[in-house]
């Protein structure tokens, strides 16, 4: 057996399993050891999985596990951890600029632990009778409530995960208006299988539908969810939505070795 250090980092209760693999010290071939690192009972316990590997141009790339130990899109939230740990391991200072698996993003990393990040432009916005859809990275249906401490996250979303989108699954988001620019958002995740208390790219997505949607008309959105608060900045242009920033706390939580 072989000790593998690691790193436990959260932001807005989304919390994550983070290993340096830049000397390729943890096997990325088994899913169970990955689903079993993040399980909270009989392991570690997070929403997802982290490595941090070398990039030949960048400062580092960043590949994603969801919680069952598959391969994810983007997690917004698990890409402003995992700069707030490349600045810890001393690889970066104010700035960041790295790989994931949607392409290239740049982080800004500000005094008071919050991490700011570039999210990938969003050229569709689908508004249906009853829910938005939109991909931020990753795919998310987003609804509007109007009581949402009583909504039956679990259940309604893992209903509309499964039937409406199909084996592939979609993200889906709650969401109930505070208003002006302020939101409460309460999030079923895929790959999780459980409500998360925040996701990045879900608040994301319900920033870019509530201006779509014109239940905001600023550019900047706050989103309250369970785990705290984040902030969406943005542009709207002819060709949807650019220059995109997630900004929130990112904060270490522990340090570890396990044995593999």
């Amino acid at each position: 057996m072989t000790a593998i250090p690691f790193y436990k980092y959260q932001g807005t209760g989304n919390d994550f399993v983070i290993i340096d693999n830049r000397q390729h010290i943890f096997s990325k071939k088994d899913a169970k050891i990955i689903a079993q690192l993040c399980d909270r009972k009989f392991g570690i316990g997070a929403d997802g999985l982290m490595l941090l590997e070398n990039h030949a141009d960048l400062d580092f790339t960043m590949v994603y596990y969801n919680a069952d130990g598959q391969p994810s899109s983007m997690c917004g939230n698990g890409g402003r951890c995992l700069v707030s740990f490349a600045r810890y391991l001393g690889l970066v200072q104010d700035r960041a600029r790295f790989e994931a698996v949607d392409g290239i993003h740049e982080a800004i990393l500000y005094d008071n632990g919050h991490v700011g990040l570039q999210m990938s432009n969003v050229p569709v916005i689908q508004v249906f009778d009853g829910h938005i859809f939109t991909d931020t990275g990753s795919p998310h249906h987003v609804q509007l409530t109007d009581n949402i401490e009583h909504t039956d996250v679990v259940g309604i979303g893992r209903k509309l995960r499964r039937e409406r989108y199909g084996a592939a699954g979609a993200n889906i988001n709650f969401v109930e208006p505070q208003g002006g620019n302020v939101f409460k958002v309460r999030t079923y995740e895929r790959g999780v299988e459980d409500e998360t208390l925040s996701c990045g790219t879900g608040v994301t997505a319900v920033a870019l539908a509530m201006h779509r949607t014109q239940h905001t008309q600023s550019h900047e959105v706050i989103l309250h969810t369970p785990g705290g608060e984040l902030a969406v900045k943005f542009q709207p242009s002819p060709e949807g939505y650019q220059d995109i920033w997630l900004t929130g706390p990112a904060v270490q939580v522990f340090k570890g070795s396990i044995d593999l």
